[in-house]
């Protein structure tokens, strides 16, 4: 006990100098600290959640198509970064003034003033750039598990890189920019519109000029079942964004350089969790009423329906009041998923009915709970949005699909995209079984090795 009382009396000696500088530190100083400091914890977290994004989708799709998904997961993270610091931070912040873009060109860091002593900026550049680029990923996250399973890698990452270079940065000037929907009052805290249905409607106009899977919907409307690789995995993926997304939420408040900027980042922190747990909730009691069992996909997606549906604006609810609008989004993606699928719209991972629906009603939702918003408003945003989403992504989905093509073959759709994009298998120890008129085949992928030996049994008998 002693020498506990000891090692804590050197920790506190060793702390009293810096306790001693923060002292002499300026307010403007600590407040700029911090300010920075929240953008870039914030930031690691919504990072975070592209392994959230690539974990979930590898568990929701086949397991010849893993390794793909992995792939496009990481490398459409890259492109948004690189594209964020090509072009996309000057189109969404620089010179917009109320207006619909901003300008070309790359960015730059300014901290010049900050390093002659004035704090006035309120956070170092780069941790600016750093959080909002990781929500430029987080849209194009979206439409990756989407599309999955039948799209080609290089044109889905051309697309990334013209979605997070150009379409996502534009209409995102328009509100976060200081654009005309600001003037507006347009009121998307954390981007329910702006982050999460943009990449809707770049899913949806993806997976209608892509086509469905083979075999997904029969002649007759029947919609076949494509279970996923790894329910576990998914669950996981599913973890990781809702931890994620108190970076997402959280660090919208922009600041934590004073006490009221903590105390409505504590608010909007514990709003986005209540809201998460109302909407898997409400997905669950669904399901169970309409199809007599619980899902667990299902329940997957009504937490970030949650999620999604709180994002425009965790700031403003009570609790009681955050719980409700996550359990409306819950609702809401069950009985979108069946209505997309009655469409014949092939979303592999149940991106529209989470990012797209949900983030429609999050940000409808928000008049509920804020007076200064305006249900004419946000209906103007959303609508405004789509229009430009829903064209621009039209037109890039198109001119790639008429010059390099966007489809795979269907043999190579059958064989799985691991073995025909990137020729590597992410279970090299599984196989498929194939059962036809002439006998059993063995191909290489899908289920486990156990059944392929249970194949061959019977074959041989």
């Amino acid at each position: 006990m002693k020498r506990f009382i000891f090692l804590i009396s050197a920790a506190l000696m060793l702390a009293l100098p810096s306790l001693a500088l923060a002292e002499d530190a300026p307010v403007s100083e600590i407040s700029y600290i911090l300010n920075t400091f929240s953008f870039l914890v914030m930031g690691i977290l919504v990072m975070w959640m592209a392994a959230g994004f690539g974990m979930l989708e590898s568990g929701l799709v086949r397991s010849k198509n893993v390794a793909t998904i992995c792939l496009k997961n990481i490398s459409l993270f890259g492109i948004a970064g690189i594209l964020y610091y090509l072009s996309g931070y000057n189109l969404m912040y620089s010179g917009v003034d109320g207006g619909f873009v901003g300008s070309f060109g790359l960015w730059s860091a300014n901290d010049v003033a900050a390093l002659a002593g004035d704090y006035s900026g309120g956070y170092a550049a780069a941790s600016d750039w750093f959080f909002q680029m990781v929500f430029c990923g987080a849209a194009c996250s979206v439409v990756s598990g989407c599309v999955a399973e039948r799209i080609k890698l290089w044109p889905f990452l051309a697309f990334c890189a013209i979605l997070t270079g150009i379409i996502y940065p534009i209409q995102g000037s328009w509100s976060w920019g200081g654009g005309w929907l600001s003037e507006m009052n347009f009121a998307d805290y954390a981007g329910s519109t702006i982050v999460h249905s943009v990449g809707g409607w770049a899913a949806l106009t993806g997976a209608l000029i892509l086509g469905a899977r083979k075999g997904k919907y029969s002649k007759s409307g029947r919609v076949n079942p494509m279970p996923g690789s790894n329910i576990p995995l998914a669950t996981i993926g599913t973890f990781i964004l809702w931890m994620g997304w108190y970076g997402f939420n959280g660090g919208s408040v922009l600041a934590l350089g004073n006490a009221a900027s903590a105390i409505e980042m504590s608010n909007v922190m514990v709003n986005t969790n209540m809201a998460a747990c109302g909407g898997m909730i409400a997905a669950m009691i669904m399901v169970q009423l309409l199809y007599k069992k619980a899902d667990v996909t299902m329940g997957l997606n009504g937490a970030l329906a949650g999620l999604v549906s709180i994002t425009a604006g965790p700031a403003t609810p009570s609790l009681g009041a955050a719980t409700l609008i996550g359990a409306v989004g819950g609702v809401l993606v069950v009985l979108a998923v069946p209505f997309f699928d009655k469409l014949k719209i092939d979303d592999v991972v149940g991106a529209l009915s989470v990012h797209l629906v949900c983030g429609i009603w999050g940000t409808m939702a928000v008049p509920f709970t804020n007076s200064e918003a305006s249900f004419l408003t946000q209906f103007i945003g959303v609508a405004a949005t789509a229009a430009f989403v829903i064209v621009a992504t039209s037109a890039a989905w198109l001119a790639l699909k008429y010059t390099v093509g966007i489809r795979c073959s269907e043999e190579d759709e059958y064989r799985g995209l691991d073995v025909s994009e990137i020729g590597m298998e992410a279970y090299p120890d599984f196989q498929t079984v194939h059962f036809g008129s002439s006998g059993v085949s063995i191909s290489g992928y899908g289920t486990s090795s156990a059944v392929a030996g249970v194949a061959k049994t019977a074959e041989q008998s």
